[in-house]
């Protein structure tokens, strides 16, 4: 695929120390900059922010794609097959619950992918996916 931009993306959370361990330790991602209040984490390149405050806003809801009903919002990435399947082992390690397991959705469609959903610990939603061939991540 060409060059993308990386994106910048806040997610609030309600316990900063809670976030360090589960970005920085179970997600393995490098921490940037820091306040009292905000943690930069380095997501493959991309700017992900987890900003400390008092209440964390409930899921707007769920969304049924493929056999499952996936929380809205949630956010992830992309994934090698390979460095999907080696993540997934390295979340069941750490102990993460999913809310949807690693599984294959979509097969042999354009779009077919191995999928997986977990929280973090303010309850925000991650999806981390990889597609059979990534020229067809937006294929018809």
């Amino acid at each position: 695929m060409p060059h993308r931009p990386a994106f910048h993306l806040a997610v609030p959370v309600d316990d900063l120390v809670a976030a360090r361990g589960f970005y920085g330790q179970v997600l393995g991602l490098p921490e940037g900059r820091s306040a009292d209040h905000w943690v930069d984490w380095n997501l493959e390149g991309h700017q992900l922010v987890t900003h400390l405050v008092p209440t964390v806003p409930q899921p707007a809801g769920t969304s049924v794609v493929g056999q499952h009903r996936v929380p809205i919002p949630h956010y992830g990435l992309l994934l090698p097959e390979q460095s999907f399947h080696q993540f997934a082992e390295r979340l069941r390690a750490a102990g993460v619950r999913f809310d949807i397991e690693p599984h294959r959705r979509f097969p042999g469609e354009p779009g077919e992918q191995w999928t997986m959903f977990f929280r973090d610990p303010a309850g925000n939603a991650l999806e981390f996916k990889s597609f059979r061939d990534e020229s067809m991540v937006f294929a018809r």
